[in-house]
Order: structure tokens, then sequence, then C-alpha cells
């Protein structure tokens, strides 16, 4: 299991994500949005992953109208540019990826890998 958790300091999801895993003994890496932000080939694998760039976004951004209405390819432009537009915590496994609090869907990865 390669877990990768990006996700701000001060998020409470992202501390809940942290403590889910660390209380399993999986080991996971920490990223700091803000400060290390996304590759773009990370950000489009969790697209794919995810299934819906904007599920990714938080509504209440003060950028997220300009962002809406963007292309495709500037949003997510915008997105390297500005993390703190992206929800938080982004939890990867290998190809697979979530978004927000979700650890229902993290309980069938560790399932799976049993």
């Amino acid at each position: 299991m390669n877990i990768q958790i990006f996700g701000k300091s001060k998020c409470f999801d992202t501390k809940k994500a942290e403590r889910f895993f660390k209380e399993r003994g999986i080991k996971f890496q920490r990223i700091d949005l803000p400060d290390k932000g996304m590759s773009r080939r990370e950000l489009e694998s969790v697209i794919r992953a995810v299934g819906d760039i904007e599920l990714l976004v938080l509504p209440d951004d003060p950028d997220y109208a300009l962002w809406k209405h963007s292309l495709p390819k500037a949003q997510i432009d915008m997105l390297i540019e500005t993390p703190d537009m992206l929800r938080t915590p982004i939890v990867r496994n290998g190809q697979k990826a979530t978004v927000g609090e979700a650890s229902e869907i993290w309980k069938t990865w560790l399932n799976d890998e049993k």
C-alpha cells in the first residue's frame, strides 16, 4: 500500500485521514499542499481516479467563479498555481484516490490488501 495524503496542516479532515492510517499501522507520505502543491501528473491522476475535477475544488473559494468559467487546461493550471482551492485531504493509493474524508473507501483499500 502506497498512501499519500495531500492536505493542509490546519485541516480537521486531513488530521482525521492521518489518524485513520496511523491507528492501523499504515505508513503514509504527508504532503503539505500550500507548501509543496501538486504536480500536473499527480493532479491529472487524481482527476481520473475521482472522475470529476469539480469534486476537487472548494466551491466557497473566492476564485471559484473564475475557475468554473475557465477552459479545462486553464482549470488545471489554476489548481496547480493555487493549491488552496483544493478540497482536502486528497488521499492517493496508487491509481486510486479520494477527496475529503472517505474512511469507508479507505477501509475497502485495507480489505483489498488482505
